[in-house]
């Protein structure tokens, strides 16, 4: 393809400079080369929703919750969660008409018949065209509507801000709080006790996040009620004789550090309160969770320092969030060290490593961990192993987009698309197209964003914000499960000036009309280079 190239440079405005830079090839390149990274990521994930609608409901419209024993189902902690949230997601970048049309069907649908007290939803049958169970179960309830909230619907909120799921998010939020009375309750209501801990952790980050949100003091009350519960002495993991650290069991030690960084913003005092126990938690899995290679094992007694389960965790980062999240406010050098020593091996001994087996969902988690990590410690040896293990994930997917056949299918999308804004630095365009191909590159102070196009097109470049803030109102920018982490930002109440040889592109723009879009309009084998500094 012959290239048509013309440069566009976009600095803050009060280091504004009067020439057009000289372009530094390598970045340009390595931009072109992310790039085709990104597109393949997103053509992806486009291919995963359009062979999941292939597979709804002939009568509703949903999605199964797996393709082989359960395709009579749509489960709130299974299809909506993991597979059906995402579906989402890929449509809000990729293609905006599924997105107002099939996919908001879905969830209007979903509200209709799967809900079965005031918002909270169960498991609908087909078949019956009723809930599959007869008799409503407390559990299932508590257990489908905090998964449905905190895997799909927080990573969707997250991202996309104010929309209908944000709506439905926080329905049922509210509805949850009250139909589960306090946490001390699941003790009884579950026989596992990881199921316990995953509820009581995922509603610990649900609640520390829509506080902040909203700034309603009722989700931190509801949090501080948990973390009382664990680190007040009457559920000391420590001491424990079942921790589970792999997926699902993390999510208390996730969970207890985001409330735990909120405090230190809110309660300072209470904050101190928590710390010891927090601290013994973090350091006796440190003690006794990890095998020589930094990374940790599935489950271990606390109380008798033995492993219970040696296979090593998929979802690493997920736990090593919660030491680098505790790091960012207490400035304790051990946990971000535990951190750094996690990725050591990675290149030498998890290369085509069998995550969860053969699953996909097990490299997602893993793949997931790398990249957020990696947005705050860019360590290359880090970034050579998601490159590596990102095709390897990448090749899993079958021709007809499925994956695995099953709602783990969803985490490879999320993580796709994780990996994929990576490669544009947060920036996207509308509407997308597979032969339109945007990527970036930094290097120092220096952004190189290259966007170029197969086909004539006309649309628009929109760059990312600082969502922690924009959406979240977030003090501080700490490392969450399922996050989508934040590369290059347009920071409100800043000017920018765009230079560039073509004079319709040219001029001091502010924060606000940046984020409207840049209007571009492509020829046929044309590509721009924008260079941000």
């Amino acid at each position: 393809m012959n290239r048509v190239t013309f440069f566009i440079l976009i600095h803050v405005f009060f280091a504004a400079c009067t020439t057009t830079p000289q372009l530094n090839s390598e970045i340009v390149e390595q931009a072109h080369k992310n790039g085709k990274h990104a597109t393949e990521g997103f053509e992806r994930s486009l291919r995963f929703v359009n062979g999941w609608l292939a597979k709804t409901d002939s009568i509703t419209g949903l999605i199964p919750s797996n393709l082989t024993k359960k395709t009579d189902v749509w489960e709130p902690h299974n299809a909506a969660a993991d597979n059906y949230a995402f579906m989402v997601l890929t449509a809000f970048l990729l293609d905006r008409e599924l997105y107002h049309g099939e996919l908001l069907e879905m969830l209007k649908t979903e509200k209709e018949i799967t809900t079965r007290v005031k918002s909270l939803p169960d498991t609908y049958s087909f078949s019956k065209q009723d809930f599959l169970k007869d008799e409503m179960n407390p559990g299932d309830i508590i257990f489908g509507t905090s998964e449905y909230i905190k895997d799909g619907l927080i990573p969707l909120n997250e991202y996309m801000g104010k929309s209908p799921w944000q709506d439905r998010m926080i329905e049922m939020l509210d509805d949850l709080l009250e139909y589960m009375d306090n946490p001390k309750e699941l003790e009884h209501i579950f026989e596992r006790t990881a199921s316990v801990e995953e509820v009581n952790g995922e509603m610990l980050q649900t609640l520390s996040r829509i506080y902040w949100m909203t700034g309603k003091e009722k989700y931190l009350d509801y949090a501080t009620e948990i973390g009382d519960y664990y680190l007040q002495g009457e559920r000391d993991l420590s001491q424990m004789e079942y921790l589970r650290i792999r997926d699902h069991g993390c999510e208390i030690i996730g969970g207890l550090s985001e409330l735990y960084v909120t405090l230190h913003f809110t309660s300072p005092e209470m904050k101190k309160q928590y710390q010891p126990a927090l601290y013994r938690l973090l350091d006796r899995v440190l003690e006794i969770g990890r095998n020589e290679d930094g990374l940790f094992y599935n489950a271990v007694n606390p109380k008798t320092g033995e492993v219970v389960d040696p296979k090593i965790v998929d979802n690493w980062g997920y736990v090593f969030n919660a030491y680098y999240s505790v790091w960012l406010v207490d400035k304790k050098e051990k946990y971000r060290q535990a951190v750094l020593d996690g990725f050591k091996k990675l290149n030498e001994n998890y290369r085509n490593y069998a995550w969860e087996g053969t699953s996909h969902d097990g490299y997602a988690d893993a793949l997931e961990s790398g990249i957020n990590l990696y947005n705050r410690e860019s360590l290359p040896e880090l970034k050579d192993w998601i490159e590596s293990e990102m095709q390897v994930m990448f090749d899993m997917q079958q021709n007809d987009g499925i994956i695995g056949g099953w709602h783990g299918d969803g985490n490879f999308a999320r993580t796709a698309i994780m990996y994929s804004l990576w490669k544009t630095q947060g920036a996207t365009i509308q509407p997308w197209r597979n032969d339109v191909m945007l990527g970036a590159s930094t290097n120092g102070n220096e952004t190189c964003f290259v966007l170029t196009a197969e086909n004539d097109w006309e649309g628009k470049l929109f760059f990312d914000t600082p969502r922690h803030k924009t959406i979240l109102n977030l003090p501080l920018d700490y490392p969450r499960i399922n996050q989508f982490p934040e590369w290059f930002t347009i920071k409100a109440g800043e000017e920018y000036r765009i230079i560039s040889p073509q004079k319709r592109y040219a001029g001091t723009y502010s924060a606000k009309e940046l984020l409207k879009g840049i209007p571009v309009t492509l020829k046929a084998g044309q590509e721009l280079v924008f260079v941000v500094r």
